[in-house]
């Protein structure tokens, strides 16, 4: 059992740092049962968010993969969607007739996430999945879920830590928190 100091920003831990690795090696787990058969798996990480995820998330799948990152943004640093989708970074690897699993921090109003499945669906993908650590269904104004997810979070949980970030800040933490108002 780790000794992590809460920082004093946070009310409340929602997810232990211990509670996110034992759920992320059950995702792992996931991740080499669906795709034992692939040839050609591409793990997509959405960035910044999902890094911490990603890394924990691949650490323990023994699938040979390839991975590459986008970055997607519908939030502009700030704490609310602006309902614009923008690509940022988009992928370097050719996904045509590949596997591809989307490595995601959170689906909250779907935007995003949506935006990028659609764009990726048109490069003709052999299959294309969504792993997102945080699902927040009671937020989502586009219709979306995910194909697994880590955790359900609550419509007025603002979280950070483990790569969630306020203002870009407070994604080191070991754990995800609560946010003090």
């Amino acid at each position: 059992m780790s000794k992590t100091t809460t920082d004093p920003r946070i009310e409340r831990i929602l997810f232990s740092q211990e509670q996110l690795e034992k759920r992320i090696k059950e995702l792992s787990s996931w991740v080499n049962e669906t795709y034992k058969n692939s040839k050609d798996l591409i793990v997509v990480g959405l960035l910044k968010g999902c890094l911490p995820f990603y890394a924990q998330l691949i650490k323990n799948v023994n699938v040979d993969l390839i991975t590459d990152f986008m970055i997607a943004s519908s939030y502009d640093g700030k704490n609310k969607s602006s309902g614009n989708v923008k690509i940022i970074l988009d992928l370097v690897t050719n996904i045509e007739n590949k596997d591809v699993l989307i490595v995601e921090d959170i689906v909250d109003t779907g935007r995003t996430i949506s935006k990028t499945v659609s764009i990726l669906k048109s490069r003709n993908p052999k299959s294309l999945k969504v792993l997102t650590l945080l699902n927040k269904p009671s937020n989502r104004v586009v219709e979306f879920e995910p194909d697994n997810f880590g955790f359900l979070v609550g419509k007025d949980d603002f979280v950070v830590g483990f790569g969630f970030d306020d203002e870009e800040k407070l994604r080191q933490l070991p754990y995800i928190g609560i946010i003090k108002s």
